[in-house]
Parts: structure tokens; C-alpha cells; sequence
């Protein structure tokens, strides 16, 4: 018991952590803007002339494999 509780990270480690991942997160999703905005704004449209099925789909998938890609990667490295 005492070693799974020296285990459990700090309060603050893991609230680094996070704003570390909402960091990464917002530069990801800021690439597309800063680099190509004129493509963005096409890509805009046709993402609106799609049907919300499969909008729905396409959302669902990559919460799936982002999920997917989390868990792989923390039973790989082990919890961090």
C-alpha cells in the first residue's frame, strides 16, 4: 500500500502536466491558422457541406483513436 501511494504523483505535477498537454493542444491546433489560412478557409466549407452523420462519424473515430493512441502509449511507458 505505501508503495502505490508513493507513487500517485503530486497535485501539482500533474496539474503541470495538463497545462502542458492544453499547451501542445492549442500549438497544434494554431499550425493551420498561423501557416494556411486561405486553405483553412476552404477547408471550412467543405467541412460545412457535410452531412452531420458524417461529421458525427468522423468525430467519433478520431476520439476513438486519440483514446486508443493514449492508451497504448501509457501502458508502453507505464504511468507516468
Amino acid at each position: 500500500m505505501t508503495q502505490l501511494l508513493n507513487s500517485v504523483p503530486e497535485r501539482s505535477d500533474l496539474m503541470e502536466f495538463f497545462l502542458c498537454v492544453i499547451g501542445m493542444v492549442m500549438v497544434i491546433e494554431g499550425i493551420p491558422y498561423f501557416g494556411f489560412p486561405d486553405k483553412l478557409k476552404i477547408m471550412m466549407r467543405v467541412v460545412q457541406e457535410q452531412e452531420n452523420d458524417t461529421l458525427r462519424i468522423m468525430g467519433g473515430t478520431l476520439i476513438f483513436l486519440g483514446l486508443l493512441i493514449l492508451y497504448l502509449a501509457r501502458r508502453a511507458l507505464g504511468d507516468l
